[in-house]
């Protein structure tokens, strides 16, 4: 993975990390409670094998994802978010809503908007609080 940046946006800088559709998915599976390998590919997308291996890899040295090998089975591995994976909860939770929105027949998945709606309680809870400034 390459640390040359094609520009100093933000944005750019961020999708050139997460922004393909496949990256955005595993995220989003991730928030839904998905941990191992064979139950991404079990989603309605049907990703490839050999692209989910690699996106998992990324998120991995993107430090959004944590990766243990299961203690039951050596050869299966349990995926985490990180706390900078959970981070991302607010671009995916801003995302779906769009969706809902804006394209017709979409339909919410209530596991995965609960998540992502405790996700985001979560960081509130934890964000410190602002004070007021007081005028002299």
């Amino acid at each position: 993975m390459s640390n040359a940046r094609r520009s100093t946006c933000p944005m750019a800088c961020a999708l050139d990390l997460v922004g393909d559709r496949w990256t955005l998915l595993v995220l989003r599976d991730l928030f839904a409670g998905k941990h191992h390998y064979d139950e991404f590919a079990e989603s309605d997308e049907q990703i490839a094998s050999n692209v989910l291996s690699e996106r998992l890899r990324r998120l991995q040295h993107l430090g959004m994802v944590s990766v243990e090998t299961c203690a039951d089975n050596r050869r299966r591995k349990r995926y985490e978010l990180t706390e900078r994976g959970r981070s991302f909860a607010p671009v995916l939770a801003a995302l779906g809503r769009w969706g809902l929105e804006h394209i017709a027949g979409t339909i919410p998945a209530p596991h995965i908007l609960g998540a992502l709606s405790a996700e985001l309680a979560r960081q509130r809870a934890r964000a410190p609080t602002k004070r007021a400034k007081t005028r002299p």
